[in-house]
């Protein structure tokens, strides 16, 4: 699952992110199945860039349920949410190997701003696209 951001991490690793995560007001949201069982995550925080504070989104599927939609459904929710509380622009990073998560991107209407360098996890250098999405409120 973590293929394109740095490989597998350790569980003492992701406790401490998901404590900062919750400490910094991140919102994190489960994405579950029609059973109720945990398939993924996505999430939106706070990034500072040079056009100001602006939305910074992910997501991530377990492996065994990939390809069935639950990404682009979910961030469709999210973009909801946040649209709703704070509608500032969005942005999303992926790999730009990963064709799977610029496909979301592609689907939700995204604009690509192009790729670009970034170190994730510190020190693990890789190449991604950056998507944007203007949120505007809903009337």
């Amino acid at each position: 699952m973590m293929e394109h951001l740095g490989g597998p991490e350790s569980p003492d690793k992701l406790e401490s992110r998901q404590r900062r995560y919750q400490a910094e007001g991140s919102g994190q949201y489960r994405i579950v199945d029609a059973h109720g069982q945990s398939v993924g995550y996505v999430g939106y925080w706070e990034r500072s860039m040079k056009e100001g504070e602006v939305w910074e989104v992910g997501w991530a599927v377990l492996t065994p349920f990939q390809g069935r939609g639950y990404a682009t459904t979910a961030m469709n929710l999210l973009l909801d949410v946040i649209r709703s509380d704070d509608p500032r622009p969005v942005h999303a990073f992926p790999s730009v190997d990963n064709a799977a998560s610029n496909a979301v991107c592609r689907k939700l209407g995204f604009e690509n701003l192009g790729a670009f360098d970034f170190e994730y996890p510190p020190g693990h250098p890789i190449r991604c696209n950056d998507w944007y999405l203007e949120l505007t409120a809903k009337q």
